[in-house]
Order: C-alpha cells, then structure tokens, then sequence
C-alpha cells in the first residue's frame, strides 16, 4: 500500500487560493474504523466555511477538507463486521475527503448504491443524511403535506425536492434565477420561485402556506417562515448563510403550534451517523436503484484543482452537487 498520499488543507484562513495540496501519511483505520481508496469527494459549502477559518474540525477529526468520498476499501480496522477490501463503498466523513485516502467510521460507510457512478456517489452522503434527518426525522414530512425548500438548486436543495416527491409531497421550491427555478420543476417542484424577483412569502401563503420549511438562509427569513407555515408546521434549520441572529415575534408560534428546530450532522457521535446511515440505506437507496431520485451533478474538478471547485462553489450560479475526482474510475 502507498505510504503517502495527496491532501488538500487550508493553512491559512482565506478565499479558494487558501487551498494547499499537500502530502501526508497515508492514515491507519483504528478500531470500528475503515480506510477508503478515494475515488472522489464532494465539495459542499462547509468545505467553505472551514477554509474562511470559521468552522474548525471537531476533535479528532484531521484539518484535510472533506466530509463526503466514494471509493474502495483498502483496509479494515480492528472488529469491522460486513465489509471487505475492494468494496464500492460511499462514506460520510468528518473531516479528510480530500485526499486519495480517507479513513470512515464503519458505521458512516455504505455500498455505493445501484443506479449512480462512483464519481457520483461521492455526491450522496452529506447531501442524503442532511435531508434524511431534518426534513423526514425532525421536520416529520408526510405524503401529501407541503414543503418549503430555499436554495432549490443547491446540492441540499435537489436532494430534498427529489426525496419529498417520491414520499408524496408537494414542493415549493426558491432560487436566485428563472433558469433555476425552472430546473427545480423540472426535479419535481410545483413551482419555482425566483426570490430575486419574487416575494416568496406571498406566494407561499397565496398557494396555502407550507407544513415544513427547510432553510439555510437564516436571520433574514425566519419570521417570513414562521409566518407562511401551516398550523403545525414544522421549521427546520440546517445553516445560517446569511445570519444567526434576529428579532422573532413567538406569537405565532404558539398560535399556530408551530415547531422551530435544526440540527448539524459533523459533530454527531459515531453512533448515531450509523443509525442515520441504516435509516439512508433502508429508505433512500432503493428510490436510488429505482430511478427515483439521482444527485444533480454541476461541474468535476480534478483534486489539484480544488481551487476551483471552492471558486465554483462560491459563484452564485453553480447548481447541484460539485465534485473533485481523485481517482480513475
């Protein structure tokens, strides 16, 4: 086996070119844990926040970027059941996706689902067990109820609006351009709404108001949300693009019972990312083989260029998943 290997960290806070491709060790799979030949890692946007120096790894977790990779098994760490080297695998991470190795919880590691690429099952986990758990687990959609997802077109945004249609729902989906609204009807959306150009909350409440809101834009949309969700409904939070911190008036929320809650996935114990892995693969991977929902692939950077991956992430237009390819398929 190699004894180093290629790794992309952020010494230095800063924008993309803070990016450095380094060599490392090659690391060892500890007890419970697994190493991963990468074949390629997702870039999502807390690769961003991390690189800005604002959103540290959690102890233990390595400073290389990357919280998703698909790949195959290289080596089983002590008393991992139900894998073996050469496995097709896909792996949420905490931390160190940007490399050619990578080392996973085994509980966090999944067999690279029929239907979809290795490349772009690099796509699926962070995007998956974000949905999984906040819109189905915390926001408790149901068949036939209505759902608000901002930021349709993001990695985030497709997966839910694919996910919700197959249970069943009904998806109201926003985005920063015509074209991508479009794109979220095309996935499944009843409508797209262009919040450039649109005031999502009139239309949400002319269309009888919504029973979850999935957002990752914060401050500035919280009330809005409260005010457009249905008696009951549910508000989830996943990120705060645009702020933490606001002023709310609770009246509604206890008028209409309303739920206000959120969730982070990275710093969750092992044990519980493996119970949300059984649900992923009990519920999401058959609608995968079956043809009912695909990652929505934007662009594929080589690992040298994660620089431009991170450029391509920060544009306002880039839709679906970007993705760095470390391996040959």
């Amino acid at each position: 086996m190699d004894q180093t290997m290629r790794a992309v960290t952020a010494p230095e806070p800063g924008g993309p070119d803070a990016l450095k491709l380094i060599d490392r060790p090659v690391p060892k799979p500890g007890e419970g844990e697994v190493l991963i030949r990468v074949a390629a890692a997702g870039v999502n946007r807390p690769d961003a926040i991390q690189r800005e120096g604002k959103y540290p790894p959690p102890p233990g977790a390595p400073d290389i970027l990357g919280l998703e990779v698909s790949g195959h098994v290289a080596a089983l760490g002590p008393n991992v059941a139900g894998l073996s080297e050469g496995d097709a695998v896909c792996a949420l991470l905490s931390g160190g996706g940007y490399a050619d190795y990578a080392v996973a919880h085994a509980g966090s590691v999944l067999p690279a689902p029929d239907g979809v690429s290795l490349l772009h099952a690099a796509g699926l986990p962070e995007t998956v067990f974000t949905v999984w758990t906040n819109v189905f687990e915390r926001g408790r959609l149901a068949a036939g109820e209505t759902l608000l997802v901002h930021g349709g077109a993001s990695g985030i945004g497709t997966t839910a609006i694919q996910l919700a249609a197959a249970h069943g729902a009904r998806i109201l989906a926003t985005a920063g351009t015509d074209e991508k609204c479009r794109a979220c009807e095309r996935l499944g959306a009843a409508r797209g709404i262009n919040y450039r150009t649109e005031d999502f909350s009139e239309i949400v409440r002319a269309e009888g108001g919504a029973d979850v809101v999935l957002d990752m834009v914060g401050a500035p949309y919280t009330q809005r949300n409260l005010d457009v969700l249905k008696d009951d409904g549910r508000l989830v939070q996943i990120a705060f693009l645009q702020g933490s911190k606001t002023e709310l008036d609770l009246m509604r929320l206890m008028l209409k019972r309303l739920t206000l809650t959120g969730s982070t996935l990275r710093a969750r114990p092992a044990g519980e990312k493996a119970r949300l892995a059984a649900a992923v693969r009990e519920n999401v991977w058959p609608l995968i083989s079956g043809g009912a929902f695909a990652p929505v692939v934007d662009s594929v950077f080589p690992l040298a260029e994660a620089a431009d991956a991170h450029r391509r992430l920060d544009a306002p237009d880039h839709a679906g998943k970007i993705l760095l390819q470390v391996a040959e398929p």
